[in-house]
């Protein structure tokens, strides 16, 4: 496939006549082939006019036939091979060998939710039956399922070209749910979000799905706030800085009829350190907790920013092995120029403050590379001075050493919701780890024992989404079969008759899936 740097609107490519850009690569140092424009207003226009045309009659279209289109774009990526890998290795720097294991991932949440809604349990349909003989006052039929909740602006995050881009989480189960999809693809890898777009579009095809269910734009920032802030949108999906999601977040709750806005934001990941754990396996630790540092470069939203532990023999003794782990890591090329310069900047605030530098990459890291570092602070300090908490993005983590329990607690206290909380400990830490955890549910949608953030399974049982400001609703998730619910919305049926209700409703349960029915759980029709 030859890159032709042009939108997707619908089932059409257009070719603008704004300023064309190409993508810089930070690997090669040099703009790639294919030149790309912003799409114009008029462009927007169009796609959204019919992302609205396609939703009444994409709603409507069978679960069975809304899952082919899923399977159906997890097999046309494939059938874009190394082609696609290798242009969005060139754009992120990210290794080969990761960005095959992410366009697995991706392709793996497509079937999920392919499955899921072949399952249809997700629509969780409630039937209470009428009871006319009831006294005082007889009871309605009320019937009760999810509902797609119309078309969805999604932007695509600069970490995961892939998993969390044009095909990745927010669209897979958008798209699940029954709502047509708006991208605004990232700029730093437009190319690849030229190959998916284009994989998306071929499936939705060959699958009979309406023009419009699904488009793909560069935008210029005034119109990606024009997008959300259009009327045929009902919902929007962020994965990126607290920044850029607080402007569309705001943008959202200013129409005249509110939106949400499932923006993924910043999180520093804590990671607790208890002396039974450290004084065990001090080494694995060490080993381990580098190396969730300084994967891909620490571009991961659970990259675990803030270590704590007690300042006593145990930890000091902890932190020479980790500081060795440090000192060794490679530097990596970041994904794009500002990414890179933003790191470098949190670095040196770092270096400039009360904290000290425990460690720092011993390779010299070159222009466009981040190399490794790591911090400690004293727990007084960290509580003075909130720039201790903010989140660096790359390779860096800072140790908070506690002189007590007390300071501990305090921290954990005094923190902003986040993604994950992780925390190591043995047996002799369990009276300890008891005041711990009730504050980790409460700071985190996701709680870790013995392990670390970085690595988020795609599964029925995931949660990743926390309190603000990690994510702006902490209800949600944005990875798991879970992320459908956000692009769903209830609505009840009352003494509605049989053959106006959905399928899903109707008594016999013709789609013989799980159904609460006065209370009990049952497959009408089936058991």
């Amino acid at each position: 496939m030859q890159i032709t740097g042009k939108n997707f609107i619908g089932f059409s490519r257009t070719t603008q006549t704004n300023k064309p850009f190409q993508v810089y690569s930070l690997v090669k140092d040099e703009n790639l082939e294919g030149e790309f424009s912003l799409a114009s207003s008029e462009e927007l226009e169009q796609a959204l006019t019919l992302a609205e045309k396609a939703f009444e009659e994409y709603r409507e279209i069978s679960t069975e036939r809304r899952a082919q289109f899923l399977d159906a774009i997890a097999e046309e990526i494939m059938l874009l091979g190394d082609a696609l890998l290798e242009r969005c290795s060139l754009e992120t720097g990210l290794p080969l060998a990761r960005l095959t294991g992410e366009r697995a991932r991706t392709c793996s949440q497509l079937n999920l939710f392919a499955q899921l809604i072949r399952d249809g349990w997700y629509v969780d349909a409630r039937i209470d039956k009428a009871q006319p003989e009831r006294q005082p006052l007889p009871k309605s039929d009320i019937r009760r399922l999810l509902i797609p909740i119309g078309p969805v602006a999604v932007f695509g995050a600069s970490n995961f070209p892939l998993a969390f881009s044009t095909a990745g989480g927010d669209t897979a189960s958008a798209l699940a749910a029954g709502c047509p999809v708006v991208v605004k693809a990232h700029s730093s890898h437009a190319g690849t979000n030229e190959y998916v777009s284009s994989a998306i579009i071929k499936a939705a095809q060959k699958t009979g799905m309406p023009e419009g269910v699904f488009s793909s734009l560069c935008l210029s920032h005034e119109d990606a706030i024009n997008l959300v802030t259009h009327p045929s949108i009902k919902a929007v999906g962020f994965t990126g800085s607290r920044n850029v999601g607080m402007r569309l977040f705001n943008a959202a709750n200013s129409r005249p009829d509110p939106i949400p806005v499932f923006a993924e934001m910043s999180a520093v990941n804590p990671v607790l350190l208890l002396e039974g754990a450290l004084k065990e396996q001090k080494e694995k630790i060490a080993k381990d907790l580098a190396a969730s540092v300084v994967l891909g470069a620490g571009q991961f939203c659970t990259n675990p920013g803030l270590v704590l532990a007690l300042e006593n023999q145990t930890t000091e003794s902890f932190l020479l092995e980790f500081r060795k782990h440090i000192e060794s890591a490679k530097p990596s090329v970041m994904l794009n120029k500002n990414i890179c310069r933003a790191y470098k900047d949190g670095v040196t605030i770092l270096q400039n403050s009360a904290a000290t530098q425990l460690a720092e990459a011993i390779e010299e890291a070159q222009e466009y590379q981040a190399g490794a570092a790591a911090f400690t602070v004293k727990a007084e300090d960290f509580l003075a001075d909130k720039q201790y908490s903010e989140e660096i993005f790359g390779p860096a983590t800072l140790v908070v050493l506690c002189k007590d329990e007390t300071e501990m607690l305090a921290i954990l206290k005094s923190m902003e919701g986040q993604l994950t909380a992780t925390v190591h400990a043995n047996s002799a830490d369990n009276k300890l780890v008891k005041k711990i955890l009730p504050l980790l549910t409460e700071k985190a949608g996701r709680v870790i024992y013995g392990g670390y953030p970085t690595g988020v399974e795609v599964c029925h049982s995931m949660q990743h989404g926390g309190p603000f400001p990690s994510t702006t609703d902490g209800r949600s998730t944005s990875v798991g079969s879970g992320a459908i619910y956000r692009f769903l919305r209830p609505v009840a049926f009352q003494d509605i008759p049989d053959e106006f209700l959905p399928d899903a409703l109707k008594n016999g349960n013709p789609l013989k899936i799980l159904r609460l029915i006065d209370g009990d759980w049952t497959k009408e029709g089936i058991v």
